[in-house]
């Protein structure tokens, strides 16, 4: 849990754990947030956050979702989660919890994952193609980048909108790259 709502959140954490008790997964502690596993591997997630709490899907996307209540945060690949504003809307949404968890923890026994994703999966932006043909020595300093850091950046030169934009991006981050940083890396 984010330190800083840990406290605040001790009312909703203790519902979903009244909410989540009857099920055969053992709670641990991992990233600082109560975390829900079956033989090991990660189901559920409580996590809490400044607008709202969440528990997390580690393999959310999998999940039939009939009642549309699950989220994807950012570019999470697998991972989804579902939303509450109080414990009273967790307590009124605890049978859908409860199913959703059922499936959860179903789809870990069967051993059932999001196809991992590679990085020919991601569109390369026109400009981004362009910058390579004039410039091989980026070209090769790209392509030196592990495939999660070349991925990182194929996605947020992709999410920009405007041509203007993917350019001035690929530019801001000529530097980071050329020294083998991923995106939103520090030195």
């Amino acid at each position: 849990m984010e330190m800083a709502y840990r406290s605040r959140r001790e009312p909703e954490i203790a519902e979903m754990r009244r909410v989540l008790a009857g099920f055969a997964m053992n709670e641990e502690c991992k990233w600082g947030k109560p975390t829900y596993t079956v033989d090991g591997k990660n189901v559920v997630i409580m996590q809490g956050f400044k607008e709202y709490f969440a528990l997390g899907f580690f393999q959310g996307a999998l999940l039939k979702d009939p009642r549309k209540v699950l989220v994807r945060l950012g570019q999470v690949h697998a991972g989804r989660v579902m939303k509450f504003t109080s414990t009273k809307d967790i307590t009124a949404k605890a049978a859908t919890i409860k199913a959703y968890v059922r499936e959860a923890i179903a789809l870990e026994k069967a051993g059932l994952r999001m196809e991992r994703r590679t990085t020919s999966d991601y569109p390369v932006p026109e400009e981004l193609t362009e910058r390579f043909r004039r410039d091989k020595r980026f070209k090769r300093a790209f392509e030196a980048l592990t495939p999660g850091r070349q991925r990182g950046y194929l996605h947020h030169f992709a999410a920009a909108k405007q041509s203007a934009t993917r350019v001035a991006r690929i530019e801001r981050a000529m530097p980071a790259i050329f020294e083998g940083r991923g995106f939103l890396e520090s030195r």
